[in-house]
């Protein structure tokens, strides 16, 4: 599999983590839990924006 294929694939499993998360913390009865389940869903999101924009990054270098 190529490096961009497996950055996608991370990516997508990232993001259904962060769905499931969400999701979860929606369920959730808990106060404190739900508030830590939406602290990681946004952390999982903002760390796949980083990565997004490195590879954005990488694909303008030259070769």
């Amino acid at each position: 599999m190529s490096v961009a294929g497996e950055s996608r694939g991370r990516a997508q499993q990232m993001r259904e983590k962060a769905q499931q998360l969400t999701e979860a913390a929606e369920r959730a009865t808990d106060p404190q839990q739900r508030q830590k389940l939406q602290e990681k869903a946004q952390r999982l999101q903002e760390q796949m924006k980083q990565e997004g924009s490195m590879g954005t990054q990488d694909q303008r270098l030259p070769e």
